[in-house]
């Protein structure tokens, strides 16, 4: 221990005893240099990507990923030929995307393109796995930081119309590929009877619907149904209203209202990615029940996890983990009760909450996704 022997005169005899007892402690164990030059290669990969966030959002807002997928390979000099920007911040931005494996660098053209596969995830606003939008909210994740850093120590919570104003924005534009995709094509299909109904004309509580993007697919897949949007928080209903009166759909409405005060009867009861966001999930749930028809069914969309956290420790629950800290627990311990639930809460926690905690009779999982688990309950 002899890094531990460096004497200093001015030192206090309090020092010299903490010092001491230091000493005396076990030599700690050597580190392994091939553990450490592979801890510090996944750090180096992950600083990559957190320090391309906000060139990534660069990219999307000006449609240079677009313009690189449209036109094949393409010279810095030409792609500012293309989109009138400048040259030189052009040339740095393809650099970093390139180091990135975002685009392709052909180094005897000195051109850029994009592969079928990056087009895919960068440019093609349709596609399941269109993540540029996810960089927006790991922007607006770092934007949250100082409240939720007071939070740690006072242990309240933050209010989801508390967090950052852009938030609301980013999350709605996350989860939407995901809507877009599956939510027509292979959730409510997946449900019992419930795409007949809806054909027929039926009425649909889409519950924290946020800006409404699950809510306008289907009133515009159910023309004959009406649809209607609830959310507590009253910026995204306002939201919601703007984009239905833009898109012209007419079977739609929308309300600021907590899930425990839902007016009507319902054929179908939605809750996209927000069960584990409320402060009192098992209320919620009990008034949603008593708010469906006795044949009607709820769609319970929530993030994809395990059960135990050894389950979740992979890329999926790595990022909701994230999330969760920053945005969903501080949101629930917000508002009273409090429950906490966690975006990687897992099917278990859910059917327990579900079946025996707010009295449904049926909980199964419908169907599911990489991203997310699909539960259908019946009274």
């Amino acid at each position: 221990m002899g890094h531990h022997t460096i004497h200093n005169p001015e030192r206090t005899s309090t020092q010299n005893k903490s010092m001491s007892s230091q000493e005396q402690r076990p030599e700690h164990n050597p580190i392994n240099e091939a553990n450490l030059n592979a801890l510090v290669g996944g750090i180096l990969q992950d600083l990559g990507g957190a320090f391309s966030v906000p060139l990534v959002q660069i990219g999307e807002s000006l449609g240079l990923y677009q313009t690189l997928s449209e036109n094949g390979a393409l010279s810095s000099g030409e792609l500012a030929a293309k989109t009138g920007l400048k040259e030189r911040y052009l040339r740095e931005w393809l650099s970093a995307q390139a180091a990135s494996k975002y685009i392709t660098f052909d180094p005897v053209t000195e051109k850029f393109s994009m592969t079928p596969e990056q087009s895919f995830v960068f440019a093609n606003q349709g596609s399941p796995v269109y993540l540029a939008p996810a960089f927006g909210a790991a922007a607006a994740l770092q934007h949250n930081m100082p409240q939720v850093k007071d939070a740690f120590r006072t242990g309240e919570g933050v209010a989801w119309g508390e967090q950052t104003q852009c938030l609301s924005c980013a999350v709605a534009r996350f989860f939407r590929p995901g809507y877009d995709n599956h939510l027509v094509q292979s959730w409510l299909p997946a449900l019992n009877g419930v795409v007949e109904k809806l054909a027929q004309g039926g009425e649909v509580a889409d519950v924290g619907c946020g800006h409404g993007i699950s809510t306008m697919i289907m009133a515009k897949a159910f023309p004959k149904s009406k649809v209607h949007g609830f959310d507590f928080h009253e910026k995204s209903i306002e939201e919601a209203g703007k984009h239905a009166k833009e898109h012209n759909v007419s079977n739609i409405g929308f309300q600021t209202r907590e899930a425990k005060e839902l007016p009507g009867k319902y054929d179908l009861i939605t809750m996209f990615d927000c069960l584990h966001d409320m402060g009192d999930p098992v209320g919620a749930l009990k008034q949603i029940r008593a708010a469906l028809k006795p044949t009607g069914s709820v769609m319970i969309v929530e993030p994809m996890a395990g059960d135990s956290l050894k389950d979740n420790l992979n890329p999926i629950g790595r990022m909701y983990y994230c999330a969760s800290t920053m945005v969903c627990v501080p949101t629930s311990l917000a508002q009273p009760t409090g429950a906490a639930l966690g975006a990687q809460a897992g099917e278990k926690q859910l059917r327990k909450l579900i079946l025996e905690e707010a009295g449904f009779g049926v909980c199964r999982r419908a169907t599911e996704t990489p991203f997310n688990l699909i539960l259908e309950a019946r009274p």
